[in-house]
């Protein structure tokens, strides 16, 4: 029986199968109207704040709201935008990504590095206040 993949394995296999924006080019790309998605749960965007206009899907919900057959799909995934990928460090968003890729949704990239990258890039950011 062969072993399952690792993490870093798993990883690494998204990263060669995806397109990853630098934080500058993120940028342009929510500029040029992609839609930005943070996948951070909300404790983390609470604290750090998000990229300007970035919307939240929990990793937990990705497949259900892309899936349009799903009860919980989201109308903006069936936008035919480009969709950019967010988390703290790339890993999340990385595999993210390429789930989305996988179920169709094109066209996809994540930011190299993450929230991290782009806040040390100078990125904007924008305070999110904790749901009461």
């Amino acid at each position: 029986m062969a072993r399952p993949p690792t993490v870093d394995e798993l990883l690494d296999e998204a990263r060669r199968s995806l397109h990853r924006l630098a934080p500058i080019e993120a940028e342009q790309a929510a500029a040029a109207g992609a839609l930005i998605v943070d996948i951070r749960p909300s404790e983390l965007r609470e604290r750090d704040g998000t990229i300007p206009g970035a919307i939240n899907v929990t990793r937990g919900m990705l497949e259900m709201w892309i899936d349009p057959e799903s009860p919980y799909a989201k109308d903006y995934f069936q936008s035919g935008n480009k969709f950019v990928f967010f988390c703290a460090g790339a890993w999340r968003s990385a595999l993210a990504t390429k789930t989305a890729q996988d179920m169709g949704l094109t066209p996809v990239a994540h930011v190299e590095g993450g929230f991290g990258a782009w806040k040390k890039a100078g990125g904007p950011v924008e305070k999110v206040e904790p749901k009461k």
